[in-house]
């Protein structure tokens, strides 16, 4: 984990007592080197995500001690596999060559190797069949993996490894989709080891029915057979699958009922059948399954929409039942998909009112209601869905004129309301002021919008008549509407908080995470574990299970007793709920709820980010190998570069800038690659926000604008969140980096910044001011050479005009700052000039990879 270039050096043959060699993580390129043979007492080598090339050198399969190879995700590896590469590894427990591009068939010999405990080949170009010996001869094998390759298998050859697996009582991991897997799956299956937990066969072309020998595999928690041609029906013996977790039998040609005994799987999660035959009515008894997702798309199904369906009030990814024959209105339960983040159910024959209820659904993102009967209007109550984002309710009956609230829903991106039977003024705000945004063609009705909308003027007997209508509908039901907005009002004040909190932590459709979880995660919060503390709470280190994987994390915990923490910890899930970029710190999940002692408990999970943060890289001493370690020039202006990066993105977001008000080295978190993520936006305004929004905002932290020192003055005059204010901390943060002192040092007050105190030496004073570790002076004993001094020269160039950058960022009048984007040209020239007259090839960062995840799971 390192940036090691070049090859490996065929001079490391020489360390004969060599027993554990470890590479991985580099940029390392070229071949394995053939001296790696001499190197007789090895039993660990690990050369896993560089950018190795070329066969295996022949002399590897002398090192017979050898108990780990891992060589995975080198994507150039090539060759086929020794014929006896099994007799010389007899030791060999962990076998890892997945994606490279290794071909030919998988040796029998491989057999051979009788302690074998993993197999993971996948994304190779391996043809041929699994040969039967594995699970005759390799009893410990837990995992074989070989997804993405080209291995066969028959009706009449190529299935028989199943059988032989059955000695294998410890398999757990049986991954063998996108291959060219044809004929039935065979009945042996059903006698694989009972510790089974994860089949997957998706996309090959298995033919015949699903064995109901499956049933015996009890602890089975993923069962993956998408992209086949299976037929028949699904097994109600599937029902005795207790444990499992996820069923993915979409895009096969089964037909028949669903069975009712899916009801029985009380662990399960998501259900995927879409792209079948099936027929019959959707079963209520799936009402007993924790759904997080449901995919019933694509089928023949029949019947009304079971109002068991939404009480299922675990479903918080999709609910997908479009393109069915389904009939009969929408229940009014369904107001009970408070988590929900899309629903689908176009394309059936639904028909009567859109339900009330559905404002209840305010987490719900996407909603599709196209292609069906629905009529009516589209219900006041949809104003209270603040986390939409796309609604498409075209090819309906729908009536009456277009709710001006739509106007005003500032999350809503995209509308399709067309072939309705809308009629009246379209509104010119919010939304109808994009055409690209609005579809709303086939509504014969229609006048007035924006000039693109190419509609007709309204006329001005149309607008009396509307004005008369309104005026006529306002008289009539004035008593009615004062007695639902006092009705309103009471249940709104109750019900704010909770509602606010659905509103405003939609999220990466993971599900929230509970109290009892994150005690556990955090070892009961163990000062140990705290890595941070800040104003509105502590942040924890923790693991949490995601998707079967242990995730290490940040657990931010807020302090509900300081003003302004609830403020603060929605600022941050409505910024990051639709944030998406590689220099932003990604939240993982939520927990809204109570804690032991039946107090109110909030907090936040983030992906732990190892390198910790800029402020303890810039003024503490990070200790590696008994080295300290600091900053260089190419890290610190990589990091400018992320930054400014993240800073453009959020005030060019759409519909609405971000404005992040609390930019400073602590809030900055340093990656693997050392890549910068921008992270804490519990200050954060979206611009333009007013004091209307979906959560009361507390006067103390609506008047909180960053920390002492990186805030822009203005703020301090009261002046409202701007772009220009970000500008000012950025410039702030980078003088702090390139000169080492921090805004409030004891020497910088009211008369003296470190604005002034940089702008005052730039650029004759330069070399006085850089924090030193930037030039890297010799040692007392070294010469001064003339290249050293060129390189220092270069170095000071280089320096100057980065603080030029930063002074023109952080001056005084808010109008006279530079802007973000150009700021990040400006560091992006000056970079790639000091690469040029240094000679430095500086390599690109590399993205991290996860490589504990396996790809086929994740992909599932």
């Amino acid at each position: 984990m390192n940036r090691l270039t070049g090859g490996i050096p065929e001079s490391l043959g020489n360390l004969n007592l060599l027993q554990l060699f470890d590479l991985s993580n580099n940029n390392l390129t070229g071949p394995i080197p053939n001296s790696i043979g001499n190197l007789h007492l090895l039993s660990e080598l690990d050369l896993d995500n560089n950018n190795l090339e070329g066969p295996l050198p022949s002399s590897m399969f002398n090192l017979s001690n050898l108990e780990i190879l891992d060589i995975q995700y080198n994507y150039y590896l090539n060759g086929s596999l020794p014929f006896d590469m099994g007799i010389s590894f007899p030791n060999l427990q962990f076998f890892l060559i997945d994606h490279n591009q290794f071909h030919g068939s998988i040796p029998p010999f491989l057999c051979n190797a009788s302690m074998l405990e993993m197999i993971q080949a996948a994304h190779n170009l391996l043809t041929g069949t699994i040969p039967n010996c594995l699970g005759i001869q390799l009893r410990s094998l837990t995992k074989l993996m070989l997804e993405y390759n080209h291995i066969q298998a028959t009706q009449n050859d190529g299935w028989g490894f199943l059988a032989g697996l059955s000695n294998c009582t410890d398999l757990q991991y049986l991954i063998l989709g996108d291959n060219m897997l044809e004929g039935e799956i065979p009945s042996s299956i059903g006698n694989l080891s009972m510790n089974l937990e994860y089949i997957f066969m998706d996309f090959n072309n298995i033919a015949g029915k699903i064995p109901e020998d499956i049933e015996n595999l009890v602890n089975l928690k993923m069962l993956v057979l998408t992209g086949n041609h299976l037929e028949g029906t699904i097994p109600s013996s599937l029902g005795k699958l207790r444990r499992l977790n996820e069923l993915f039998l979409g895009m096969n040609k089964l037909s028949g009922l669903i069975p009712s005994t899916i009801g029985n799987l009380t662990n399960l999660s998501v259900l995927n059948l879409y792209g079948n035959t099936l027929n019959g009515t959707i079963p209520s008894s799936l009402i007993g399954c924790p759904l997080q997702s449901l995919d019933l798309s694509q089928n023949n199904l029949i019947g009304t929409v079971p109002k068991e369906l939404f009480l299922i009030n675990t479903l918080s990814n999709y609910m997908y039942i479009q393109n069915n024959f389904l009939t009969g209105t929408l229940p009014v339960e369904l107001g009970n998909l408070k988590n929900l983040g899309t629903l689908d159910f176009s394309s059936n024959k639904i028909f009567g009112e859109i339900p009330v209820s559905l404002g209840a659904c305010q987490t719900l993102q996407y909603l599709n209601a196209s292609n069906n009967n629905i009529e009516g209007t589209i219900p006041l109550s949809v104003e209270q869905m603040k986390g939409i984002l796309v609604i498409d309710l075209s090819y309906n009956n729908l009536s009456g004129e277009i709710p001006e609230f739509l106007a005003n829903m500032r999350g809503l991106s995209d509308l399709n309301i067309s072939f309705n039977n809308f009629k009246g003024q379209v509104p010119e705000d919010g939304i109808f002021s994009n055409a690209s945004s609005v579809t709303i063609g086939g509504n014969k009705g229609l006048c007035g919008g924006i000039r693109q909308l190419k509609l007709p003027t309204c006329s001005n007997h149309t607008t009396r008549k509307s004005s008369l209508s309104i005026i006529i509908a306002i008289s009539v039901g004035s008593a009615c509407l004062f007695g639902i907005f006092v009705l309103s009002i009471a249940f709104h004040c109750n019900k704010k908080t909770k509602t606010n909190l659905r509103t405003s932590t939609i999220g990466e459709n993971h599900a929230r995470v509970s109290y009892a979880e994150l005690v556990h995660a955090t070892d009961n919060f163990y000062s140990g574990n705290l890595i941070g503390v800040g104003s509105f709470g502590s942040v924890f280190k923790g693991k949490i299970m995601i998707n079967e994987l242990q995730v290490t994390v940040a657990v931010k915990v807020l302090d509900l007793l300081q003003s302004g923490a609830s403020q603060s910890f929605f600022a941050e899930c409505q910024t990051l709920r639709g944030a998406r970029h590689r220099n932003l710190v990604k939240i993982l999940t939520v927990c809204l709820g109570v804690d032991f002692r039946g107090l109110d408990f909030k907090a936040l999970v983030y992906p732990f980010l190892p390198n910790g943060n800029l402020e303890q890289w810039l003024h503490q001493s990070i200790e590696e190998d008994g080295e300290c370690k600091v900053l260089d020039l190419i890290q610190r202006l990589g990091i400018s570069i992320d930054v400014a990066s993240a800073l453009e993105y959020l005030h060019q977001h759409r519909p609405l800038p971000i404005i992040h008000c609390d930019l400073k080295p602590s809030n900055i978190l340093l990656d693997n690659d050392m890549v910068a993520h921008v992270g804490d936006f519990g200050l954060a305004r979206f611009y333009h926000q007013d004091s209307n929004d979906s959560y009361e905002i507390s006067s103390a932290w609506a008047r909180m604008r960053g920390t002492t020192g990186y805030a822009a003055p203005e703020y301090g005059l009261g002046n409202e969140a701007s772009a220009h204010g970000d500008v000012y901390s950025y410039g702030i943060l980078l003088l702090e980096m390139f000169t080492g002192k921090r805004p409030t040092d004891s020497e910088f007050g009211e008369d003296f910044s470190l604005h002034k105190y940089v702008k005052m030496s730039v650029p004759h004073q330069v070399a006085n001011i850089v924090d030193q570790h930037l030039l890297q002076e010799p040692d007392d004993n070294e010469e001064r050479t003339s290249d050293y001094n060129r390189t220092t020269r270069t170095k000071v160039d280089c320096i100057t005009s980065i603080l030029r950058v930063g002074i023109s960022c952080s001056k005084q009048a808010p109008t006279e700052r530079t802007q973000i984007g150009d700021a990040l040209k400006e560091l992006q020239a000056i970079r790639d000039r000091f690469r040029r007259d240094s000679g430095n090839s500086v390599q690109p960062k590399k993205e991290p990879q996860d490589t504990e995840t396996s790809s086929s799971i994740s992909s599932a």
